[in-house]
């Protein structure tokens, strides 16, 4: 295949040699735009980060280095984000695309709801879903690939989430599992990938002309599965990284021909923000309340959105029941051991429905179902794990559990305690477990013997400054 290396690249910027094919596809679509878009490919990508609102305060010291405000997500800024921060470590913030940030606000999830995030690693997008949503309700976050459903994971871990479940299934074997079960669906599909070419060049490697209509044949199978969840009068968002018309356009326009209940909701757009072009369709004008966001107009990479609603009156989701005689899956050894740590470290901490994997604890939402068969991958929140005649507590819970007994460490400690020391402690508490502070981040977990606050920050997480 052949490659052209454009001759205006901006100074500064990487190289990006683009397929003949593509230049000339595009040059065709957007005519006199094309020399616009062609040249916003070889200007640096855009970063950005969110800042988390099931935190406490700001992100003050990732904030006050950013280059500005996304005007279009309440928490949303432009700038790079260290990822040995006490910020980013914390949960504080997630490093995210600046365009890619749209999709969560058109969303729009409501604390309480039932939402399914289908193709959700690395979780950018989860992780902005359940903050939306308060921490309240469930969301189910799936990932087919089990790598990425490990690292989609350890992020929404990282950011405390409650009420998230992550799975690691198939589209159409999730469908039978959970029918017409979530009021809300993001499809953020797979995709050519398009528009991240300036982001990550190796995916122009992947690129052919018939890419992205084999592409948009595994987005219709997977959009179909999705269909088969959503409650009647749920919202269905549809989203992809790339330009490609064949996956943006034609897909909504297929979706729509397909199924006469579903329909397009308009998305607002503000400044640098394209509707959809029916033309690179079927000439249905209905696809101008889709979403397109352009490098050469808005200021990150190619997006495109789209909002739909299925036909029906909306169902208000309801808590599910313990059935009577139903008992959480803990011996009675394991009971005690887990209430005399919940009593005397976290006592206002009140788990929905407690199961047991093993020797390991884990706290379920109520909303997630008792009967599904499905490949879980983290659910919700995992508590800890019983050792001998003892119970040891999960690094997601010290991130998750506002209300725990805590001791503060200064930030010269912190940098001692991630890289895996034994903190001397001049006022230490009573023995015991605490979680470890830094200016009122939630680090880790600590055991204070003595003196002596022995550390619990995972070893695979450790690191030093």
């Amino acid at each position: 295949m052949a490659f052209v290396k454009l001759t205006y690249q901006l100074e500064g910027a990487n190289i990006v040699e683009l397929p003949t094919a593509f230049i000339e596809k595009y040059q065709r679509l957007l005519g006199d735009e094309a020399a616009d878009f062609l040249a916003a490919l070889q200007a640096p990508s855009q970063a950005g980060f969110r800042s988390n609102p099931l935190k406490p305060t700001l992100p003050t010291a990732t904030i006050a280095q950013a280059k500005g405000k996304i005007a279009a997500v309440p928490t949303g800024y432009y700038g790079q984000v260290d990822g040995h921060s006490l910020d980013h470590v914390t949960g504080w913030v997630y490093s995210q695309e600046p365009s890619a940030m749209l999709v969560g606000e058109v969303v729009a999830p409501q604390a309480g709801e039932k939402v399914l995030d289908l193709c959700a690693a690395p979780g950018g997008k989860s992780t902005h879903l359940i903050g939306k949503m308060q921490d309240q309700g469930l969301l189910v976050a799936n990932e087919i690939f089990p790598k990425r459903a490990k690292i989609l994971a350890e992020n929404l871990e990282r950011w405390g989430a409650n009420q998230a479940v992550v799975t690691s299934e198939s589209p159409d074997h999730l469908a039978p599992q959970f029918p017409q079960f979530f009021d809300r669906i993001l499809v953020d599909a797979p995709c050519s990938g398009e528009g991240m070419f300036r982001k990550e060049p190796e995916g122009i490697q992947y690129w052919h002309p018939d890419y992205p209509l084999e592409c948009a044949n595994r987005q219709r199978k997977i959009l179909k599965s999705a269909l088969q969840m959503l409650k009647p009068g749920g919202t269905l968002v549809y989203s992809t990284c790339t330009f490609a018309p064949e996956e943006d356009e034609q897909v909504i326009a297929w979706l729509l021909d397909t199924y006469p209940e579903l329909s397009l909701v308009e998305i607002p757009k503000q400044a640098g923000m394209d509707a959809g072009h029916p033309a690179w369709a079927n000439g249905n004008p209905e696809l101008t309340k889709t979403l397109r966001l352009f490098p050469h107009h808005y200021q990150g990479e190619g997006h495109f959105i789209a909002k739909l609603q299925l036909a029906g009156e909306p169902q208000v989701s309801k808590r599910v029941k313990q059935r009577k005689g139903q008992r959480p899956s803990l011996t009675k050894e394991q009971q005690q051991y887990w209430e005399e740590f919940r009593q005397t470290v976290l006592p206002a901490y009140q788990p929905e429905r407690l199961v047991t994997v093993g020797d390991h604890l884990i706290a379920m939402p109520d909303l997630f179902p008792r009967d599904v068969k499905v490949k879980i991958v983290q659910g919700d929140v995992e508590l800890g794990i019983f050792k001998k005649k003892r119970f040891e507590p999960s690094h997601a819970l010290a991130l998750a559990c506002q209300q725990a007994r805590q001791v503060e460490i200064s930030f010269d400690d912190w940098h001692s305690y991630v890289h895996g020391d034994v903190i001397t402690l001049t006022d230490p508490p009573t023995n015991g477990w605490y979680v470890v502070t830094c200016q009122g981040h939630h680090c880790g977990w600590g055991k204070v013997t003595g003196s002596n606050l022995k550390n619990f920050f995972p070893k695979g997480l450790r690191f030093g400054l």
